[in-house]
């Protein structure tokens, strides 16, 4: 039987969709190709393949690059033909197949794409699982974005999808080898670094060149095509994160039944960098969404839950495991789980674990200085107080709630005072 599970696992599908699609929007016709890869295999022979399968094993999926045509809608021009990212990738592109890419590993690409388009200014590394970022981070060289990126949630970064914004160096590539991951793209790869990568035979490696010119997409939109189970098609716009610069942030203020209230603490530029680097994340997070960050790295990310309050305490508990983990892993170079087991097995003092408990515990899982960013509104200040009761010192949210006044109350009431900003838009995804 496991063996037939793992075959599934490892059947390409195969797919039933055309060569072609045309999409006609009013008298704009767009041209599609499916993008396949001719293969060579192990025993020299050829074999063209697309999209490994879907979202599960059971589901024929498709790869089509826009090739003729441009679409406009009112005022907005989308990307012209030829620059594509994802819907470009070539069988040179793939410097190490590995296992055949599949719709959730072009998509976890896609996304993070989508998220590093607002930090190319410095080293940056996005994980994603599940089209989701478990961990994203600025710094100074590429492997300690990467580093830190990693240890933000070393549990879900495992068989994750690493996007990078510069070409991978040895240090970086060495780092990437201590860990299992599905995909690792980026604009090049240093010599020598392919070499250690490939220690892990089924990492995909894709070289994506057009990262450089990654800024380039920021102002472009895509059109966005749900399907719904009548047949039937919405169709949006993507959406634009127009919140780049600190004089793009509002500050918080309303007025409740004839009285002003505002936020007395403005923020400080450290809080103001992590504010921009947060919502950029925030962008590629699932909604209803929180998440916090601090010195350009994500600290906890709560991700589609029904409420706001519910999902800043996801973020918090998130925070803490993730926490204990890589505490433990410092320690004792194992993961929080194994040390748990290894005391049930009486292989080791529960004193290791009540230890590692208490620096989490004292340490508030690293939450204290953090900017908590919400992709919409607070429609009370219970969801603020979650993060104000960790010691976050800022907060990024929509603003716009008919009771924004309580949450301005709540950083006012917070000691030390909480800074908050608005951003007038705010940044669902679904």
């Amino acid at each position: 039987m496991s063996q037939d599970l793992k075959k599934m696992y490892t059947t390409i599908l195969g797919d039933h969709f055309p060569m072609e699609m045309k999409i006609s929007f009013g008298d704009q016709t767009l041209v599609y190709r499916k993008r396949t890869w001719k293969i060579t295999m192990e025993d020299g022979s050829v074999d063209e393949r697309g999209v490994r399968y879907g979202e599960n094993p059971d589901q024929e999926a498709a790869l089509y690059e826009l090739v003729n045509g441009n679409l406009a809608l009112g005022d907005c021009q989308f990307i012209e033909p030829g620059n594509g990212l994802v819907s470009s990738i070539s069988v040179e592109d793939m410097l190490q197949v590995g296992k055949h890419p599949g719709k959730i590993n072009l998509t976890d690409v896609d996304n993070g794409l989508n998220i590093l388009k607002y930090l190319t200014d410095k080293p940056a590394a996005v994980i994603l699982k599940h089209n989701n970022p478990c961990g994203a981070a600025m710094g100074d060289s590429l492997a300690d974005a990467y580093n830190k990126a990693n240890r933000a949630d070393r549990i879900a970064a495992f068989g994750g999808a690493v996007i990078m914004s510069r070409a991978v160096d040895k240090a970086t590539a060495e780092l990437m080898a201590k860990n299992y991951l599905e995909v690792v793209c980026a604009p090049d790869f240093e010599e020598g670094t392919l070499e250690i990568l490939s220690a892990r035979k089924n990492l995909r490696v894709i070289k994506m060149a057009r990262i450089d010119r990654l800024a380039d997409f920021e102002n472009y939109r895509f059109v966005d095509f749900k399907s719904l189970i009548d047949g039937g098609i919405i169709a949006q716009q993507s959406a634009v994160n127009s919140i780049r610069k600190a004089e793009q942030l509002k500050d918080a203020v309303t007025t409740y039944k004839g009285r002003e209230y505002r936020c007395e603490r403005q923020p400080t530029q450290a809080e103001i960098d992590d504010m921009l680097f947060g919502w950029a994340v925030e962008h590629g997070v699932t909604s209803n969404s929180v998440i916090y960050v601090k010195n350009g790295c994500t600290v906890g990310i709560g991700t589609g839950e029904q409420d706001r309050v519910g999902v800043a305490e996801i973020a918090v508990h998130k925070a803490y495991v993730k926490y204990a983990d890589v505490l433990c892993f410092d320690k004792f170079g194992i993961p929080y789980a194994d040390l748990a087991l290894e005391i049930e097995q009486g292989k080791r003092d529960k004193a290791d674990k009540e230890a590692i408990d208490a620096q989490t515990k004292e340490d508030r899982a690293g939450l204290p200085g953090s900017c908590m960013i919400s992709d919409a509104f607070f429609p009370y200040r219970d969801g603020a107080d979650v993060g104000i009761r960790q010691g976050v010192t800022s907060i990024l949210q929509a603003g716009g709630s008919m009771r924004d006044f309580e949450t301005i109350q709540a950083c006012n009431e917070a000691s030390p005072q909480v800074a908050m900003k608005y951003t007038g838009q705010r940044s669902f995804k679904h």
